[in-house]
């Protein structure tokens, strides 16, 4: 699964690093390094939805406080 966070300056000042962070935080703890790829994208112009994080096709808003809920609702159960 390639999941892929916006890094561009809206997205940034919004709080993607922590976004990322958290994900990288989640893959580990559940053990799916080798089922996940995480990447990083400038721009995905959709700049008013917040940190935008795609699975696929499908974009999601993801705050660093909402990381771990979208991490058990959206990812975990695509896995």
């Amino acid at each position: 699964m390639k999941i892929t966070v916006c890094i561009g300056s809206s997205c940034h000042i919004k709080g993607s690093r922590q976004v990322v962070e958290g994900l990288r935080t989640k893959i580990a703890e559940n053990n799916l390094s080798d089922k996940i790829e995480l990447g990083g994208t400038f721009c995905m112009g959709k700049c008013q939805m917040g940190v935008c994080v795609a699975i696929g096709d499908e974009v999601f808003s993801v705050t660093p406080e909402t990381v771990d809920s979208f991490f058990a609702e959206e990812i975990m159960r695509r896995i």
